[in-house]
């Protein structure tokens, strides 16, 4: 019997990658790297890799996988002059957060894990139901993002 936790995660991260994608499609590269209020924001390509990178680490934690390897600051330098490339990053990234979901996922709300890519260095534990939680939330607010800087643009 399928987890009903994950059956829910599963339909929540799959409606927000739909609407994630659903942004950079038709954008040029110039709409994905404008910053719509100047340096200190954010473009779409910075929420995108950002939000995608973030998913897919907060994911494994949640679910016990292998963490992925990360560079959180150069998450936010991203400026990519291809659309069709990195919305197939994207594709790419959204598969693998979908797959950290599949079915056979065993979840363990209560178990707790170290964050591997949090640098301020208290190292305290979090538990599968945080990350699991706080992956999705965290996914939602950057495609609220991502769709409010596509609409002034």
């Amino acid at each position: 019997m399928p987890d009903p936790t994950i059956e829910a995660a599963r339909d929540i991260l799959a409606d927000s990658l739909l609407e994630m994608r659903s942004v950079l499609v038709g954008c040029s590269a110039a709409e994905l790297n404008r910053r719509p209020s100047g340096d200190d924001t954010n473009s779409i390509a910075v929420l995108v890799t950002h939000a995608m990178h973030s998913t897919r680490a907060w994911l494994s934690l949640a679910t016990g996988a292998p963490p992925p390897d990360r560079n959180r600051p150069a998450e936010f330098l991203v400026t990519p002059d291809d659309p069709a490339a990195f919305t197939a990053w994207f594709d790419q990234v959204a598969a693998d957060c979908r797959a950290l979901l599949e079915d056979d996922v065993r979840f363990e709300p209560s178990a707790t894990h170290v964050v591997p890519w949090q640098t301020d260095g208290d190292g305290e534990p979090v538990t599968a139901a945080w990350a699991l939680l706080h992956a999705l939330e965290h996914l939602r607010e950057h495609v609220g993002h991502a769709q409010l800087t596509r609409q002034v643009q």
